[in-house]
């Protein structure tokens, strides 16, 4: 039971660790076009991204994936500021209905980008154990759990601006959009590989 609760911690702590913003930030983006009203929506983009992070992290937890850490550390925030400025261009556009369309497979494969940034992280706690399955699982649910409450901070802010103060919704993703363009422009140029 330790064990589970040494890699569940992992996962929560991945993900709201305030000194590595960066996957609170693409949650930001990923959630704000939504409203409460989209919530079944929204838990399906963040496990979709879930799965994506797992699936990466498992596959290079086995070795059968090795990426530059240089390149992932500079391709996770063009993951957030290409997520960003989609909601830029997109504000004030109608809701986003589609079933399995663009966002989807985004998130999915941004998620996939993410987990490559944990990896060699995770391998070194996980160590040489022939069984890595169990704690990739434990560690997905942290991240899941940790997900859902950033998504609830968001919808929860989103509800009070739009609601209490009329903030009007496409001007409130065009905001909190540009901030996070501006936020991730720095961590873009700092790691920029090439």
């Amino acid at each position: 039971m330790s064990e589970f609760w040494l890699y569940f911690k992992l996962g929560l702590t991945h993900v709201l660790d305030l000194k590595a913003y960066d996957h609170i930030l693409f949650l930001i983006v990923l959630t704000i076009p939504y409203t409460f009203k989209d919530w079944k929506r929204v838990l399906w983009l963040v496990t979709v991204f879930t799965i994506g992070h797992s699936l990466s992290l498992a596959l290079s937890a086995y070795g059968v994936v090795s990426v530059s850490v240089t390149l992932v550390e500079f391709l996770i925030p063009i993951t957030i500021l290409v997520t960003a400025l989609f909601n830029i261009f997109t504000a004030g556009k109608g809701a986003r209905k589609e079933k399995i369309g663009l966002t989807f497979f985004a998130a999915l494969f941004f998620g996939l980008i993410h987990g490559l940034g944990f990896s060699n992280y995770f391998k070194a706690i996980v160590g040489n154990t022939s069984s890595k399955l169990l704690p990739l699982l434990e560690f997905a649910l942290g991240v899941e759990v940790a997900q859902v409450i950033i998504v609830l901070l968001v919808l929860i802010l989103a509800f009070i601006v739009q609601t209490i103060f009329r903030f009007n919704k496409r001007d409130w993703v065009m905001v909190i959009s540009a901030i996070v363009v501006g936020l991730v422009i720095p961590m873009i140029a700092a790691n920029y590989p090439f």
